[in-house]
């Protein structure tokens, strides 16, 4: 999707596209790119540090394993439930693993198991080992760019 004149000053889109915003959108187009042509403000959710990098994994989670245009209601809910929670300051770990967790149940990559609790410290590490072994199968050894930044960013 294109927004055409979104960068320029006087754009009435520009101040609306912000990153991880929920927005309500229309469009126009029959092929594979689409012109955006209005865009709604549809909540504020401001994130910083921690919580914005784990926002930018959950992108890229999404965008290495969907095919574009595949719609997945539930994800989408669990995606907007982190974003929530992350904009709340609640612990980062659990949101990430209850989002990991329906994005593998969803996209049928075999969470047959019922949901742990995501909250609990104690199963927290194994959770996370658990659920980053399975995505990394599904990744096929590609290494995500935000885990990469990450780990810079805690070096310095």
């Amino acid at each position: 999707m294109v927004a055409k004149g979104a960068k320029r000053p006087y754009s009435v889109l520009r101040p609306v596209l912000s990153a991880f915003q929920p927005l309500l959108l229309s469009w126009t187009g029959n092929g594979e790119v689409k012109t955006l042509t209005r865009a709604e403000i549809a909540g504020i959710r401001p994130l910083t540090g921690t919580a914005l990098m784990s926002a930018w994994y959950m992108n890229e989670l999404l965008l290495r394993l969907l095919p574009r245009e595949d719609a997945h209601p539930l994800l989408f809910d669990a995606y907007d439930m982190a974003l929530q929670q992350l904009s709340n300051g609640t612990r980062a770990a659990g949101a990430l693993r209850r989002f990991e967790w329906t994005l593998l149940r969803e996209t049928g990559y075999g969470v047959d198991e019922d949901a742990p609790d995501f909250e609990d410290p104690v199963i927290e590490p194994a959770l996370r080992r658990d659920l980053r072994e399975r995505l990394a199968e599904i990744l096929a050894g590609r290494p995500l760019s935000t885990r990469r930044v990450l780990m810079d960013l805690q070096r310095i």
